[in-house]
């Protein structure tokens, strides 16, 4: 698993461009920028809805005034989901929404787990970090995807 002081593994994300579906590498995301970035396992569950999400978007100024210069979510879903995720929680343009939907990154983290049993294929645990030029400075993983505690926006602001 990934750790603090590790640089961040090189995959592929889908984001959603001015005219579609576009790719962007872990460096376009990281390279050169001070970023939090937060997991879960699937848009539009209730605990990544309803809890996870709403505290980084509550937030954002909160980061940004720490010297944060962007805020990203990945997710194993698609990137048509992650779009519609991003227009309905009304996280659009505050967030960046990063689709691994083939758990690519989460893999390459040794942050997935195996939610098959419950019909959801690989997803990536729940967690947040800050990554500062792609390296890992603050990591915190949740032991369970049912809570949202140790990777809050709170717990990882007072982190920073």
């Amino acid at each position: 698993m990934i750790k603090v002081g590790d640089k961040l593994p090189d995959a592929t994300f889908m984001v959603m461009g001015e005219s579609g579906p576009a790719q962007k590498s872990t460096g376009d995301v990281f390279s050169g920028r001070k970023v939090v970035l937060f997991a879960v396992p699937g848009a539009f569950t209730p605990t990544c809805n309803n809890l996870h999400l709403p505290g980084f978007l509550a937030n954002a100024d909160k980061f940004k005034a720490k010297g944060v210069d962007a805020i990203a979510c990945v997710s194993t879903n698609d990137v048509f989901v992650l779009d519609a995720w991003s227009k309905s929680t009304g996280a659009e343009g505050t967030i960046e929404f990063l689709a691994d939907g083939n758990a690519d990154f989460a893999r390459a983290t040794g942050l997935s787990f195996d939610g098959s049993p419950r019909g959801m294929g690989t997803r990536s645990r729940r967690y947040a970090m800050l990554v500062d030029d792609g390296v890992v400075k603050v990591l915190n993983v949740e032991e369970t995807g049912a809570t949202a505690e140790a990777s809050s926006a709170d717990a990882l602001l007072a982190q920073i």
